[in-house]
């Protein structure tokens, strides 16, 4: 199974968007599924508040995972931190045209850009290609 079909069978099975991207990658990242669940919880359906989409921010979970430098480093990457999370936010709107829940569903204009599925499939594929090439 891929990284990608198990991201949306995990949404199938009740995880949440940010969830449901975050998990697939705990073994590359040294991080249980079970904390990895519970980190991502609050941050589905746009941090549970149509916001900025769920599964954008499970892949900023992944990217600070894998580029910061922990507590040794306390500082000294979070600039490169934000830096990628831009560039892959910035990736992830020209796929989707937003980056917010709200807007992705259509709630205020009707217009769906893209539903919750292409929404993981889309930021299982961007952090595939970070991993690639950080």
């Amino acid at each position: 199974m891929t990284k990608k079909e198990l991201a949306l069978e995990y949404h199938k099975k009740g995880y949440n968007c940010a969830q449901a991207v975050a998990c697939v990658f705990c073994e590359e990242l040294g991080v249980s599924e079970t904390e990895m669940y519970k980190i991502a919880e609050g941050f589905g359906l746009g941090m549970g508040m149509m916001d900025t989409c769920g599964a954008l921010t499970g892949l900023f979970m992944l990217i600070g995972l894998k580029n910061s430098g922990g507590t040794e480093q306390a500082g000294k990457t979070k600039a490169s931190t934000y830096k990628k999370t831009k560039e892959y936010a910035a990736k992830f709107q020209e796929i989707n045209g937003s980056v917010y829940c709200k807007e992705l569903k259509g709630v205020a204009t009707g217009k769906i850009l893209a539903p919750c599925d292409k929404c993981i499939l889309d930021a299982v594929e961007l952090a595939e290609q970070f991993l690639e090439e950080n």
